[in-house]
């Protein structure tokens, strides 16, 4: 592998660290649910370097499964949390 995909990963997977370490640290449940909307967004970006450094184009697709299926957890958070969810403030 090329040292620039290198890189990336081992910089996406310090963020993964960092993000997990928010979704379990998080003072409040909209910082976790933030910090779980970030964890799904590096891992995508991993899931599309990889598919870049590996030369398999069929992971593209997972990936973007991957995000709608976040982005979706996310809109469902959020509506949780507006109608009124319960709060650890």
């Amino acid at each position: 592998m090329s040292t620039v995909i290198l890189v990336s990963l081992a910089v996406m997977a310090l963020a993964l660290c960092l993000a997990f370490v928010r979704l379990f640290r998080g003072p409040s449940l909209p910082d976790r649910v933030v910090a779980l909307e970030l964890f799904s967004s590096i891992l995508v970006g991993i899931i599309g370097v990889v598919a870049i450094a590996t030369d398999v184009p069929s992971l593209l697709d997972v990936a973007i499964v991957m995000a709608l299926m976040a982005f979706m957890a996310t809109i469902g958070f959020a509506r949780f949390l507006e109608r009124g969810g319960p709060r650890d403030d």
